[in-house]
């Protein structure tokens, strides 16, 4: 008996050893193995199972033939403002900006004046041609009055006294002639009288014709001559003129500036040269209350559109507001390139919050009549392309992936036309991945 009692006390003496037991051990590694291996498979069946965060859009509904709504639209197209009508406001003439008057946003009046260039060199040009033209005139005046009176007396007088010479000469050389017969004066005598005689009758015939010149005037011919060069020196006076008053720059129409492209002290030419050169155009002026929407519409969707189509017109800068519309030009030729039909809507009340290079769009209205009072109103919906596999679509419904088979109008422009399978306010998925089925668990894209 003292023998067992002595086995089981405790020897305080012996000392216990620092190290675990190995079993411990094996037992607490294995634990954490296992609840770290635990952990990863739900971090992986969480991550396998968890939903898929997908691109969601609410689908919006409009009741055809409803007050107020886009009814009857056959075709949603996007494009442009632009003024149908926007003027660069050119020189007729090289020169320096003296003055601007006016400044982008600025409202012009037709003829009112816009700029001023220097014109020192047009006035110096006018004046010499005036002064050419005075000149002409009074030498035509001249040729017209003929010649004075005391001209024909001077050419009168010179032919009586050519006259008395010669009648002088000839009763000389009839004296020497005689003398000669008789054999007092020699020969020699005789040829000088005859000579002297010869000379005097030519003078009186030269001025004979002088003074019939001076008594009948000058000739038709000479005034007609006169008269042609009056008619060249006033096209050159008229010429100058123009070129003078072209260094005043008017505007041609009423309209707003849109762009005030030069500065006083810049030279501008009659022909764009660059930004840094010369400038073509002084402004560009477009009258913003006639106003068109610019639009590309492609060739599948061209033969639903036809002359003076109406339509509805909203821009994404003030989308709450809408204008009517209607197609008044159509290209008479298509964009090889772009497969598009350039065509222009003018819109009908263009107001102040239009501007020109706004982006726009346009819905294009069918001219079929809305439904009776007493109809149903149908449905119109419009989705993404993209959000279409196939014949159907698929929705969010309850944190899960549903499809939905549909029947599909025509494509256009905005998306395509839904005409069964969708009653609008459901959620639909955009750009479904090719591996969603139906069921998969998903969810709204955050952000």
């Amino acid at each position: 008996m003292s023998a067992d009692l002595k086995d089981l006390r405790i020897d305080r003496t012996r000392k216990r050893s620092p190290e675990p037991a190995r079993w411990a051990t094996r037992w607490i590694v294995g634990g954490v193995l296992f609840f770290a291996a635990l952990g990863a498979g739900r971090f992986v069946y969480g991550k396998l199972n968890a939903p898929v965060e997908l691109d969601v859009i609410r689908v919006q509904s409009a009741q055809a033939g409803g007050s107020g709504s886009e009814a009857g639209v056959i075709l949603n197209a996007t494009g442009y403002i632009v003024a149908h009508h926007k003027i660069q406001v050119a020189s007729k003439v090289l020169g320096k900006v003296a003055w601007i008057g006016v400044d982008k946003a600025d409202k012009v009046k037709e003829g009112q004046i816009i700029v001023r260039l220097e014109d020192d060199e047009y006035r110096a040009q006018l004046q010499q041609a005036t002064g050419q033209l005075a000149n002409l005139e009074a030498r035509l005046k001249e040729f017209l009055n003929g010649s004075r009176p005391e001209e024909v007396a001077v050419a009168e007088a010179n032919l009586n006294q050519a006259k008395a010479d010669l009648e002088n000469s000839r009763i000389n050389l009839s004296r020497v002639e005689k003398l000669v017969a008789a054999t007092v004066s020699p020969q020699q005598q005789l040829d000088d009288a005859r000579g002297r005689h010869d000379s005097a009758a030519a003078r009186v015939r030269s001025l004979e014709r002088t003074f019939e010149l001076a008594r009948i005037g000058p000739r038709a011919e000479q005034i007609e001559a006169v008269r042609g060069q009056i008619e060249q020196a006033r096209g050159s006076v008229a010429f100058y003129q123009t070129q003078l008053n072209n260094t005043v720059i008017r505007a041609p129409s009423s309209g707003t500036i849109l762009e005030r492209a030069v500065e006083k002290g810049e030279f501008v030419t009659t022909s764009f040269v660059g930004e840094r050169g010369a400038k073509g155009y002084v402004v560009s002026l477009a009258d913003l209350n006639d106003l068109q929407v610019e639009l590309d519409i492609s060739q599948n969707d061209f033969a639903r559109l036809k002359a003076n189509q109406r339509g509805i017109i909203t821009t994404d800068a003030f989308p709450d507001r809408k204008y009517k519309g209607a197609i008044n030009e159509i290209s008479p030729e298509a964009n090889r390139q772009k497969a598009t039909v350039q065509v222009k809507v003018k819109v009908d009340n263009p107001d102040s919050y239009l501007r020109p290079e706004m982006n726009a769009s346009v819905a294009f209205l069918s001219d079929e009549k809305p439904a009776s009072a007493g109809a149903p109103a149908k449905a119109v919906l419009t989705i993404p392309a993209s959000a279409v596999r196939g014949d159907a679509v698929f929705v969010l419904l309850g944190g899960k992936a549903i499809r939905r088979v549909i029947k599909a109008g025509p494509a256009t422009s905005q998306g395509v036309r839904v005409e069964e399978g969708l009653i609008g306010g459901e959620d639909l998925v955009v750009n479904p991945p090719a591996a969603l089925k139906d069921g998969d668990a998903i969810q709204r894209k955050k952000g």
